[in-house]
């Protein structure tokens, strides 16, 4: 992963907020990015949308986004292309990067848009892979185990920011480990 974000890759963390966790039935309320490289943030981007169907208690209560909130935002099918171009040659990051990545494709689907086809790592089984002795792995966790401050957990451009922060950690502290297992798979060549 060092080797890539040293070749100077632009990256694109991103979160989505969500009414439910069903991508088939379920609708995205919120979507946050940050686009950064080897030398920090160069963008962010961050949308409520309008998934025009009423949110549920539950949903409110974690992500304390409300029906008034939504209700003048722009749908889904109007937010994505915006979010398509912000993101256009990254590479995506998100913590539990299949679950985000299932609701976009989801959403794109029902725009009559195609799915995300750029290259995608997940934090979740990139911290697993890091600190597999942790036992929790989830966004919050890694934040507090490694000092990132949580403005506003459950909110899409935060958590984004959040797991951009917990890349970049996992990244410094296997540095030894990526030598080797580069190393180890240039002899198997």
């Amino acid at each position: 992963m060092n080797s890539l974000v040293q070749s100077g890759a632009v990256f694109c963390a991103f979160d989505t907020e969500t009414t439910g966790l069903q991508s088939v039935t379920d609708r995205m309320i919120e979507l946050g990015a940050v686009k950064f490289d080897k030398n920090g943030v160069i963008d962010s981007f961050d949308t409520l949308i309008n998934p025009q169907i009423p949110l549920p208690p539950m949903c409110q209560q974690i992500s304390h986004i409300t029906d008034e909130m939504v209700c003048d935002k722009p749908i889904a099918a109007a937010v994505l292309p915006d979010f398509l171009r912000f993101a256009s040659g990254c590479i995506l990051v998100a913590h539990n990067a299949l679950f985000d990545v299932k609701f976009v494709d989801a959403e794109l689907k029902r725009a009559g848009l195609l799915p995300l086809k750029q290259q995608t790592i997940d934090t979740l089984n990139f911290s697993r892979w890091a600190y597999p002795a942790n036992g929790h792995w989830k966004l919050q966790f890694l934040a507090a185990q490694f000092g990132i401050e949580v403005k506003s957990a459950h909110r899409a451009s935060d958590d984004a920011r959040v797991c951009m922060e917990v890349f970049l950690r996992c990244i410094r502290d296997t540095l030894d480990r990526q030598k080797l297992q580069s190393l180890a798979e240039e002899a198997l060549l």
